[in-house]
């Protein structure tokens, strides 16, 4: 792995790295190698000299579970973050958090991008899972995506109706690829209304969500016709523990890390709640979080 080192600086390439120092929930067994990558040259370089291993692909780690057993071969995180602003058009690279592109959006003045100001997580992350909140998501935005197909180690473009946007899903979520950029088109607007409006997310975010407590976000997508967060509040489950996993205090729609949970705690955790909304409504409910992992 001595090549992998020379291209990356050793700060970039981790043996037997524990992964709950890269996820929100805080929990998971050790990768055999983890590595991080800033630039679409040196992304293109490590390929080429991994193309025979096993590559797991995280962003920020905050929509993501990793099980107790780790995961074998490679994690990369690609880092890029560039951003560049020409109008009302933005290309931002992957790596780039939402709360930073939010930031520098707002000293832009250009509007639209304030419901992804408090969304954890990096623009690809966001991509991939069409994140969204406050009745907006990433397709409303998206004008194109760049990637490299990890199958042809190709660069390719998608036009926004390309990406199939979904509720919580998008084309990415069943391609190998690694996103490295996308295009944004926005609005020109007022940036003190820009800032009053993420001030008042952020309020809302912060009254209604366990923010000081390891999760992954979300845990559960929305149901069709049922709001799933309301479902296990009525079921009797805030609060509602195993091991060190739990059931917010705060918001019913959130698995919280109480300190020592292991990822096992937090899977049993998820089918428990899954189980007893069945049990009680005869509602399917599905993960909105990914599970990685041995």
């Amino acid at each position: 792995m001595g090549e992998l080192e020379n291209l990356l600086g050793t700060e970039n390439v981790k043996y037997n790295e524990p992964m709950s120092k890269h996820t929100t929930f805080k929990v998971g067994g050790i990768a055999d190698t983890y590595i991080t990558v800033n630039s679409k040259e040196k992304l293109l370089k490590v390929l080429e000299l991994l193309k025979n291993e096993k590559i797991t692909i995280i962003g920020n780690g905050s929509n993501l579970l990793v099980t107790d057993k780790g995961i074998r071969g490679i994690v990369l995180k690609y880092s890029a973050n560039n951003c560049s602003i020409n109008g009302k058009t933005v290309t931002v690279e992957s790596g780039m958090t939402n709360a930073r592109l939010a930031n520098t959006l707002l000293k832009q003045n250009l509007a639209g991008y304030e419901f992804a100001a408090g969304i954890p997580g990096t623009i690809g992350g966001a991509i991939v899972m069409n994140a969204g909140a406050y009745g907006k998501e990433m397709k409303d935005v998206v004008e194109s995506t760049e990637f490299i197909d990890l199958e042809t180690n190709k660069i390719e473009t998608l036009k926004n109706e390309e990406q199939e946007f979904e509720y919580r899903k998008s084309i990415f979520q069943n391609k190998k690829c690694i996103i490295l950029s996308t295009t944004l088109k926005l609005e020109d607007g007022i940036k003190e209304e820009i800032e009053e409006k993420m001030k008042e997310y952020a309020e809302k975010r912060r009254s209604t969500q366990p923010l000081d407590m390891p999760s992954a976000g979300s845990t559960f997508k929305r149901g069709n016709g049922f709001i799933t967060a309301k479902l296990i509040d009525e079921a009797g489950l805030k609060g509602y523990s195993i091991g060190g996993a739990q059931v917010s205090t705060k918001h019913a729609g959130f698995i919280v890390n109480k300190g020592n949970a292991k990822a096992k705690d937090i899977i049993e955790l998820i089918k428990y709640i899954q189980d007893e909304i069945y049990k009680k409504f005869g509602e399917k409910i599905e993960p909105e979080i990914k599970i990685i992992g041995e």
